[in-house]
């Protein structure tokens, strides 16, 4: 239903056509090559795969093909994550179809787009002008870490994980370990609880 209203939108507008559209990385990555789009918006929830992965990859195989991500996750814990991994700018879902077509333009354009708070945050984040503000400890994970922190918040194990990641368990394992330490948890229980906590908080 949200591709089907994007594709609406953004057909609407003078010079712009959806060339295709996918549910999965995978089928993204497939039909890229084969359409030569101009733009790719992206989600972060993706079937089959992690939405920040994909970015990685697709900005990997076609550089010259700007990324916008059009997400529900909070702006403040997901958009610099997602220019870091390679995208060219971050709006949210719930904004404005105007907001979006503007961010498709500026984007298209060769520019960057964040939302004007978050575009800030960053500044203040580069300039170090904002030491004494309090960031969210999610920050403090790699995108790997963060990734599987949500699959716990999901109630995945590891073996689970392993296998949705195609990692070894060890491998989660020594993340999770990661994970603990940084967020400074003393059990896996604790994690589990802290992971399913925050995840109700932030959908």
């Amino acid at each position: 239903m949200m591709r089907a209203g994007l594709t609406a939108l953004i057909g609407k507008q003078p010079g712009m056509e959806v060339c295709c559209e996918t549910g999965s990385s995978a089928e993204a990555m497939e039909e890229i090559p084969k359409h030569h789009p101009d733009l790719i918006i992206a989600d972060l929830t993706l079937k089959g795969g992690s939405g920040l992965e994909f970015i990685k990859d697709a900005r990997a195989l076609y550089e010259k093909i700007p990324i916008l991500v059009v997400s529900m996750h909070d702006e403040k814990i997901y958009a610099e994550r997602c220019l870091r991994a390679g995208a060219a700018g971050y709006i949210m879902k719930e904004e404005s179809g105007e907001h979006l077509i503007s961010a498709i333009q500026r984007v298209l354009d060769g520019g960057v787009y964040l939302s004007g708070t978050m575009a800030t945050r960053i500044l203040k984040s580069v300039t170090g002008s904002n030491v004494h503000n309090v960031e969210s400890p999610m920050q403090k994970l790699t995108d790997r870490e963060f990734e599987i922190f949500q699959l716990i918040g999901q109630g995945k194990t590891a073996d689970e994980i392993a296998q949705q990641l195609h990692i070894s368990p060890r491998t989660v394992d020594v993340h999770r370990a990661q994970i603990k330490e940084k967020l400074h948890l003393t059990s896996g229980t604790a994690l589990v609880h802290y992971a399913v906590q925050w995840l109700g908080q932030e959908s």
